[in-house]
């Protein structure tokens, strides 16, 4: 049985990607079992009462992580 955890929005950032049935993968700052908040990449569906595997993030790590893609020629 998986164990219970707690989360919550504490700012949304904007949508990566709009996807079916009104799921979004969108970057938001959540706080996971009242820890501070991180920034996190995953969907979730139009409520924000469910989600799907996703990333999360210290600002250090989006730091680098957008230091990497500004390298990328896309």
């Amino acid at each position: 049985m998986a164990e219970e955890f707690a989360f919550d929005i504490t700012q949304q950032l904007g949508v990566v990607v709009s996807g079916k049935g009104g799921w979004a993968t969108e970057l938001n700052m959540v706080s996971w079992n009242g820890r501070e908040p991180k920034y996190d990449i995953r969907p979730w569906s139009p409520d924000h009462q469910k989600m799907g595997k996703g990333i999360t993030l210290t600002k250090e790590d989006l730091q680098s992580l957008k230091a990497l893609l500004n390298t990328l020629s896309l």
